[in-house]
């Protein structure tokens, strides 16, 4: 773990050198495009909920929650509370 960080702080810090190298007029642009990438990811995400939101009808289907487990045939044994097994199995353990 502690080599991982290691090497992460030395990415970067190669990143940060190779960042403080370019010129301020360039920092400045690559800034404003990221700026303007994440603004246009945001306008996209907000009208896609805005139009999903539009588009929600208004009737509600209401139905009974059905088990799956009681659907598949399973064997009683299984469905035993597990948390008493296992705290028994503890209980009732050889050394």
């Amino acid at each position: 773990m502690k080599k991982l960080r290691v090497n992460m702080e030395g990415y970067f810090n190669k990143l940060d050198e190779q960042w403080r190298v370019l010129p301020v007029g360039k920092q400045h642009k690559y800034t404003l495009y990221f700026f303007i990438g994440y603004l246009l990811l945001t306008a996209g995400v907000i009208l896609k909920v805005w139009s999903d939101a539009g588009k929600a009808d208004s009737s509600l289907d209401i139905e009974h929650i059905e088990n799956p487990v009681l659907k598949k045939k399973v064997n009683p044994k299984k469905l035993q509370d597990t948390l008493t097994t296992i705290f028994k199995n503890k209980f009732y353990e050889r050394k």
